[in-house]
């Protein structure tokens, strides 16, 4: 019976061993398990932060940059101010004979819109070169506005008698026609187009530049061409 009793504390001793008198810490190998444990959640909490806070993961560029004409109908892009002449003649007759003319000549301020259909632009229009993180865009043609005419600030000029209210209002009607038909002329003027072209690639470049860096292009490049125009490079 000594015998079984001695096996039985034998094994007692090897499943519970006693605690030794090390305050309860952890051995070598326990210690650097822990570690171990504690590095890689550190690491699991440095990547998630990271990546929820600083990466951003690149996108399509074109894409991104549909998405910011999307955003607009269409672009102003430039605005001409400029003065018109117009004249205009009444003459009043009777039979043969002319009773009354007067002549009166007025200079209007004027004003153009140019503007981009950003609507019009498609996929089709957009190239983008992963290798020189280029994209080039192929506008269509600028579209401009009515004449806006300021006749409340127009100068007048009159030549000639008795220029009744009736006159004065056929004048003044045949006047902001002639204008209206000038002021479209001058909006076609090649000095005043490349101007307004010019504007419109500058202010195309500006609108993507965000959306390509928010997509995570931050060299990426923007060269902007009107449809039937080549880029000299």
């Amino acid at each position: 019976m000594a015998d079984g009793l001695k096996q039985q504390a034998e094994i007692e001793a090897e499943l519970f061993p006693p605690a030794k008198p090390d305050g309860g810490m952890l051995s070598l190998r326990g210690e650097k398990t822990l570690a171990l444990v504690a590095a890689l959640l550190l690491a699991a909490t440095l990547f998630l932060g990271w990546r929820a806070y600083f990466y951003q993961e690149e996108g399509d560029p074109v894409a991104s940059a549909m998405l910011a004409f999307e955003k607009q109908n269409s672009l102003v892009v430039f605005a001409s101010r400029f003065e018109v002449v117009a004249e205009s003649e009444y003459e009043q007759t009777i039979g043969p004979v002319t009773v009354r003319r007067v002549r009166q000549a007025a200079i209007i301020p004027a004003s153009i819109d140019y503007r981009l259909d950003l609507s019009d632009i498609g996929a089709s229009d957009f190239a983008w070169d992963e290798e020189a993180q280029l994209l080039t865009v192929t506008l269509p043609q600028l579209q401009t506005s009515q004449p806006n005419l300021d006749e409340a600030s127009a100068r007048i000029f009159t030549d000639g008698m008795f220029n009744t209210g009736g006159s004065q209002q056929l004048l003044s009607e045949s006047n902001s026609r002639e204008a209206a038909q000038k002021a479209q002329a001058f909006a076609k003027n090649p000095e005043v187009l490349n101007l307004a072209r010019s504007a419109a690639r500058e202010a195309v470049r500006q609108n993507l530049a965000v959306p390509l860096q928010v997509a995570g292009y931050e060299q990426a490049r923007v060269e902007v061409k009107f449809a039937g125009e080549t880029i000299a490079r």
